[in-house]
């Protein structure tokens, strides 16, 4: 065999070579990519209960943030119908994460990668040792049954649809007491400044819930929110703390809000709202309406709740219940109306162990001289709509009446 042939062979089989190869690591980098999406989905399909306190710690060990992703991008929460399954949301995650990076050596922080954690929605009995006393028996009773009647509305509701929100966002309404370990989701028009002076006194940052003003517990900042803190800290809450929302007859909450915030002076709702709803919606406005925003007739209002096009954003004194707390992805433990706010309130206390001296407040936190907004309050304020904006509007609040077994109006 000569050179020239000695040359050309030995070229044929670097070619070869190359070619087999480029074909494996097109074939390795392929399974790579499956087994990737394989694994994203299953963390994204997965039903994951709450972790146990101290689980978390295993896969994320600060609650660190990733440069250039919020916490809203690494927790991303929705509703499912919860199975019961065995596996705890520590345990699944770590196993995943281990799979995952051991063929795609990642290098980002674990919990990163769950897009889509689904929180469950297991009934658990309330702890009434506490409870002192035969006089709570009913109040008690009245709390199973509401409970109950949430949780199955839920379970049915849920397995039509899923609601799907960032956990981070799920949870900024929720205001948390570490002492007596509670979580309160804030309704406003339904007791909330009350309760938030009540939270203050749990926590020790005042003595009475007499001695507390308006602003303080409005702008004093003086209570956390639950999303302030990392992860961890969120889950662990969620899991161990007793959750508790208070609620009220959603167009007696309306009716409330709008008389609160468009009957009396208001120097940021009149500027804010005021101006845009009567630009939009009244006509042969007067330059003095125009400049202030005060003076707008419920009628108005309504045509501004009901307008996909609003001219300003909605407002958390007439957001739904549903969108405030979503009460179908997170298992409140206890349930309390506004129709009956001082007795639900003082049983919860005992639930939780207050202090025996501490009491729900009963004075009205604003514009004292008013009469408070009743059935028949709102009566009157719905003669101003035409047939079709009150069934539009009750329509508006269907979810939340049907979440908290309201009786429908009659509209």
């Amino acid at each position: 065999m000569n050179l020239r042939q000695v040359f050309v062979s030995l070229l044929m089989f670097g070619v070869a070579g190359l070619l087999l190869f480029m074909y494996l690591q097109a074939w390795i980098e392929g399974q790579h990519t499956a087994s990737g999406e394989k694994l994203q989905q299953q963390i994204t399909n997965q039903d994951f209960t709450l972790p146990p306190p101290g689980t978390q710690n295993k896969v994320v060990q600060s609650g660190h943030v990733p440069p250039g992703r919020s916490r809203q991008e690494m927790a991303i929460s929705g509703s499912r119908h919860w199975q019961g399954k065995a596996d705890s949301f520590g345990a699944v995650a770590v196993s995943l994460v281990s799979r995952l990076s051991d063929q795609q050596k990642i290098s980002e922080p674990p919990l990163s990668q769950f897009r889509e954690v689904y929180l469950p929605l297991a009934l658990r009995p309330l702890n009434k040792t506490l409870v002192k006393g035969d006089e709570w028996k009913d109040v008690g009773s009245t709390q199973e049954k509401r409970r109950s009647f949430l949780y199955e509305f839920c379970q049915k509701y849920n397995s039509r649809k899923k609601l799907r929100t960032h956990l981070v966002h799920m949870v900024s309404r929720i205001y948390v007491e570490d002492r007596h370990k509670v979580l309160y989701c804030e309704v406003p028009k339904a007791g909330c400044s009350n309760w938030k002076r009540v939270l203050m006194v749990l926590n020790g940052l005042a003595t009475s819930t007499h001695n507390i003003s308006h602003d303080d517990v409005h702008y004093g900042k003086h209570l956390r929110k639950l999303d302030s803190y990392d992860l961890k800290g969120i889950y662990t809450r969620l899991n161990t703390y007793t959750k508790t929302i208070f609620v009220r007859d959603p167009l007696e909450r309306l009716v409330s809000a709008f008389r609160d915030k468009f009957e009396h002076p208001n120097s940021y709702y009149h500027p804010v709202f005021g101006k845009a709803i009567i630009k939009k919606y009244r006509h042969n406005a007067d330059e003095e309406a125009l400049k202030t925003g005060s003076g707008v007739k419920f009628k108005e209002f309504i045509q501004y709740l009901l307008d996909s096009h609003r001219p300003v954003g909605m407002d958390i004194h007439w957001e739904q219940v549903s969108k405030l707390c979503y009460p179908c992805l997170i298992n409140y433990d206890f349930i309390g109306k506004f129709e009956t706010l001082e007795e639900d309130a003082n049983y919860f206390l005992q639930l939780v162990g207050a202090p025996a001296e501490l009491k729900f407040p009963k004075f009205k936190d604003r514009h004292s001289s008013d009469e408070r907004t009743s059935a028949e309050v709102v009566r009157q304020y719905l003669k101003e709509l035409s047939k079709e904006e009150r069934q539009l509007t009750y329509d508006f609040y269907y979810l939340d009446y049907l979440m908290f077994n309201y009786t429908s109006p009659i509209v």
